[in-house]
């Protein structure tokens, strides 16, 4: 390779946001500091846009039509000539299906780059999957150390299995309360009403909220609100759910918001109710900013989520458990609050992104071999 760069292909497929997305976007623009980085996508996608253009190349390759979409052979073609063209040395699918429209392509590369797949959750694929798909990455990331141990004990590829915790932001993600009023006033919240925040795509099948709402009821306060944030919770399946438990009133849908550090600042506490997690992002996005969180002990959460020590936690789908630990919030006193918000702040920079392209940088140098002309 002589002093050339490396260079890197990110994938990511689809519209929307959501923790993958914001994962997909930190790590792209941290290695392009590094390393020859470029990003295929799909068309149209305007929040990936917005934050990369004129900062990374950006190769657009998916029409996204939905499910359709993975039966679009133009699809796949883009991709193949974006990969074929690029003469990448490191290919990272940085969601499932990214890595579906690499594998069909792989075998037609003459020039085989080395493959990174990424594995969010500790769910073991079918033995199909494993051993067409997963077999042609030469590593496997994983968020969290307990997704790496499900694997493992599955002998899911134990060899090619690497820990990379999911990073956040901390300049972007801190405690303050420059916009509590504004936020609040935006929203219709009283500076007397205490409010818990669910930062999560409405997906009930694995981000829980039906769990969270049920819990909400049955804590019973009247001067409490809920804050829903994400993808669809202002949809009219969410706002279904939610009138018929009583609590239209009560709680506030607000869809996808880019500004989710601001919208923190306005409430008291963050819940996550989840069944099926990796690290969490949401969660510690919130812990760096100060707030008292409670969370299911999903996925790897129990790894930095330690109840009574930097929040509250409890078992996956308990949610009476969880309505008697937001009753505790709410009875905290103001020094227990200072506590734990403290606890949660120095527990989230241990997962600074810092740290997360550190990893990265390592391991993509150990696939390909170190290059003196990368910028220190």
């Amino acid at each position: 390779m002589g002093n050339r760069k490396i260079k890197v292909l990110e994938v990511i497929d689809s519209l929307g946001w959501c923790g993958t997305k914001e994962q997909t976007y930190l790590i792209t623009s941290a290695l392009s500091e590094y390393f020859d980085v470029e990003l295929a996508l799909a068309f149209d996608h305007t929040e990936m846009i917005q934050r990369l253009d004129g900062k990374v190349p950006l190769r657009f390759y998916e029409v996204d039509t939905g499910s359709k979409r993975r039966f679009d052979i133009k699809n796949y073609l883009r991709l193949y000539r974006i990969i074929k063209e690029g003469n990448y040395d490191v290919v990272v699918a940085n969601s499932s299906w990214a890595f579906n429209y690499v594998r069909a392509i792989y075998p037609f590369l003459r020039k085989k780059p080395k493959i990174i797949a990424m594995r969010r959750s500790g769910y073991i694929p079918s033995f199909f999957s494993r051993y067409f798909k997963y077999s042609i990455a030469d590593k496997i990331v994983v968020v969290s150390k307990d997704v790496a141990r499900q694997l493992a004990e599955k002998n899911f590829f134990p060899d090619r299995l690497v820990v990379i915790e999911s990073g956040i932001d901390l300049s972007r993600f801190k405690p303050s309360t420059e916009y509590r009023q504004s936020v609040r006033k935006q929203l219709g919240i009283k500076e007397n009403e205490k409010v818990f925040i669910n930062v999560a795509n409405w997906q009930p099948w694995r981000k829980g909220q039906d769990i969270l709402l049920k819990a909400f009821r049955e804590l019973g306060c009247e001067n409490c609100r809920l804050i829903l944030v994400g993808n669809d919770t202002d949809g009219s399946e969410a706002r279904e759910f939610i009138k018929n438990l009583g609590l239209e009133n009560r709680v506030i849908t607000l869809g996808f918001r880019p500004d989710v550090e601001r919208l923190l600042q306005g409430a008291d506490f963050f819940v996550l109710a989840s069944n099926s997690e990796g690290i969490a992002g949401a969660l510690l996005q919130a812990m760096a900013s100060g707030k008292v969180v409670l969370s299911t002990l999903a996925g790897g959460i129990g790894e930095y989520l330690k109840d009574g020590v930097n929040g509250f936690a409890v078992p996956v789908g308990d949610w009476k458990g969880m309505a008697e630990k937001m009753k505790q919030m709410l009875n905290l006193t103001e020094d227990e609050y200072r506590k734990l918000a403290s606890n949660a702040v120095e527990t989230a920079k241990e997962y600074s992104f810092e740290k997360t392209t550190e990893k990265w940088v390592n391991l993509i140098e150990s696939l390909v071999g170190k290059n003196s002309d990368k910028i220190k």
